[in-house]
């Protein structure tokens, strides 16, 4: 998959998009209009610029996501921890720890998960 990156002002669109599709695209306008005060030109050259790089797609004048808003952030997730950390989520999870402990409910959360990833 090709590196799919997000502006501020794009990830605040996807997240319009997300919370709303399947959705037309005048009605994007419109909400795009309503929260990032946008005129529907640049509502539609953003929107285009998405689904050119395979976040979105517009077919038949109806936005829906290619790619769901968590399967996005686990992307990025996982190349923040391969270009920072080498790709160790223990160098991660230590690095984290360092500054900030956890709470009993963030560690129970996180030992179920890993227990869950360990099959």
């Amino acid at each position: 998959m090709t590196d799919i990156k997000l502006g501020v002002i794009e990830s605040r669109f996807a997240d319009i998009i997300w919370r709303n599709e399947p959705l037309s695209s005048s009605q994007l306008a419109k909400l795009a209009e309503k929260e990032l005060e946008w005129k529907k030109s640049t509502t539609y050259t953003i929107l285009k610029r998405l689904c050119e790089r395979g976040i979105f797609q517009n077919q038949s004048g109806i936005v829906s996501s290619i790619i769901s808003k968590e399967e996005f952030y686990a992307l990025q997730s996982e190349k923040f921890v391969e270009e920072t950390f080498d790709g160790s989520l223990p160098a991660f999870l230590t690095a984290f720890s360092t500054r900030k402990k956890l709470s009993e409910e963030e560690f129970d959360s996180l030992m179920n998960i890993i227990e869950n990833m360990r099959g």
